[in-house]
């Protein structure tokens, strides 16, 4: 891994670790104007959409919290494994919530440019659900 690289991978994950629904707009430092981000859920092109996105995500939760817990890195390539821990009131009645996950990251120019997120979105979403929580948690159970 490059100096710089080294040196991007650290800045986001210093970003991430600070993220609160008040300081969204940090995250315009590690992006890539014509970033990449998808999810299990999404697929945004270009920062002014990924930054609207992140804006309507972070209006809709009370608090989200990341942390990191490892991150290895290639070239320009990086892993980060993290555990997200938020609230969000239509869900487990407004009560936290932690889904684990794994980002991929590339880096172009010290900025983020490609950005995958890994995560189970029953996990996030679903199991929060009052119905349909406990009957995917059967399910998993019977698996």
């Amino acid at each position: 891994m490059t100096q710089d690289a080294a040196h991007s991978l650290d800045t986001f994950i210093q970003v991430y670790e600070k993220l609160t629904t008040q300081n969204v707009v940090s995250l315009a430092e590690i992006y890539h104007p014509d970033v990449i981000f998808e999810d299990p859920a999404h697929r945004v092109e270009g920062w002014p959409a990924l930054s609207e996105y992140f804006s309507r995500l972070f209006a809709s939760v009370p608090d989200c919290r990341f942390e990191i817990h490892e991150s290895v890195a290639q070239g320009d390539i990086a892993y980060v494994q993290w555990t997200m821990q938020f609230r969000h009131p239509r869900l487990s009645g407004g009560k936290p919530r932690t889904v684990k996950g794994c980002s991929r990251l590339q880096f172009e120019q010290g900025k983020v440019r490609y950005h995958r997120d890994y995560f189970d979105m029953g996990e996030m979403i679903y199991e929060g659900i009052p119905v349909l929580g406990r009957l995917i948690s059967h399910l998993k159970a019977r698996l």
